[in-house]
């Protein structure tokens, strides 16, 4: 019998956790850890998942600050903020939503943001460190695929994983952390020669292509364990829209032996992981400070 791997039941154990530790450091006379978000623009999914970020946030007991701004910030105004941001001692994660608007350059935003505060794990420093196995921030969404892998399996050693996907976002640094895990790890994209036939070796399936429904349920190894990271919209044949993954979820449920569903998979993961991130940063920025003192 095929697994449900429940993404929003994990999710708010997740967020249970870091309640009770960031009560504890409240019950010590310690300040709560604070999470900045920028938002530049009017972008509806943005606006919808930011907010959904600030609500997370104060639920468990975290300081949300929160910096919405016009589309028409210029570039120099986003760097500094960033750059206040990074000198204020009561944030310890800096998020700035993507996309943004086309006159801002991200990557030259994104590698202003202190990596100590990186909790979206994009800064060029974590993502060394992510590949040569150091501590650092990791990026939410893979961090929250692994957790959901654990749900199914504790110990990955020796399994083979192949991961649908090359991105920066996901599909680099989820094959990163699979191999942290013992995983033997395939990386597949477009160009992958006999793609299905890749895909049915998999012991651990990572879809992470952005595509509606491209891997279909005779692509699944019998048994294996199907990640699926994908959010597409599509239109319903009687009107109106459907959420789907990147995987053709009725036929490889029949197939897996444990999957996420889409909605409610990987999806809710993603911001208990970038709470987790903050304590994280917390934590390793208060160590250093105590170390230095």
């Amino acid at each position: 019998m095929t697994t449900i791997l429940d993404g929003k039941a994990l999710s708010e154990r997740v967020r249970h956790r870091l309640a009770e530790r960031v009560a504890a450091l409240k019950a010590a006379g310690r300040r709560a850890p604070g999470l900045a978000v920028v938002l530049v623009g009017e972008d509806p999914a943005s606006q919808v998942y930011v907010g959904s970020k600030v609500k997370q946030t104060e639920a468990v007991g975290m300081v949300s600050i929160e910096h919405r701004l016009p589309a028409t910030t210029s570039e120099s105004d986003l760097l500094a903020l960033v750059e206040a941001l990074n000198r204020d001692e009561t944030v310890d994660g800096i998020l700035v939503q993507l996309p943004l608007p086309a006159h801002i350059d991200s990557e030259k935003v994104l590698v202003t943001i202190d990596p100590a505060k990186d909790v979206d794990g994009f800064h060029p420093v974590n993502v060394g460190k992510l590949a040569v196995g150091a501590k650092g921030l990791v990026p939410c969404t893979p961090r929250g695929c692994i957790a959901l892998l654990k749900e199914a399996r504790r110990d990955l050693t020796g399994l083979h994983a192949v991961v649908v996907g090359r991105s920066n976002i996901v599909g680099k640094p989820v094959a990163q952390l699979l191999l942290q895990e013992n995983c033997t790890v395939t990386i597949a994209h477009s160009k992958t020669v006999d793609l299905p036939g890749v895909c049915r070796q998999a012991d651990i399936l990572v879809a992470a292509v952005g595509r509606p429904e491209m891997v279909r349920g005779d692509w699944v190894k019998p048994g294996a364990i199907v990640i699926d990271v994908g959010i597409n919209r599509v239109a319903k044949p009687e009107g109106g829209s459907r959420i789907v993954g990147d995987v053709a979820y009725e036929g490889a449920a029949r197939v897996a032996g444990a999957i996420t569903p889409v909605p409610g998979g990987v999806g809710p993961m993603t911001i208990a992981c970038l709470l987790e991130n903050t304590l994280d940063a917390y934590e390793s920025r208060n160590a250093a400070f105590a170390a230095a003192a």
